[in-house]
């Protein structure tokens, strides 16, 4: 199984690291430039291009500031 990164960008997407596939509800694939290292999702619900990011998350006022907890 192939290893990939998820990353939360601050106020943006989800920048996915690592070669990935990404399916739709009908099991269709959408295609990805596979020369690009990574992809990016947007979670602003307000990307023309979605399910991927195109930068709509500027201009709507979209915030997120997810941190993961420290261990211990």
């Amino acid at each position: 199984m192939a290893e990939f990164v998820i990353r939360c960008r601050p106020d943006g997407p989800f920048v996915i690291d690592g070669k990935v596939t990404v399916i739709d509800h009908l099991g269709n694939p959408f295609p990805i430039n596979s020369e690009k290292p990574s992809v990016a999702l947007c979670r602003c619900g307000h990307s023309a291009k979605r399910p991927f990011c195109d930068g709509s998350h500027k201009a709507c006022g979209f915030t997120a500031q997810e941190v993961a907890p420290l261990p211990g």
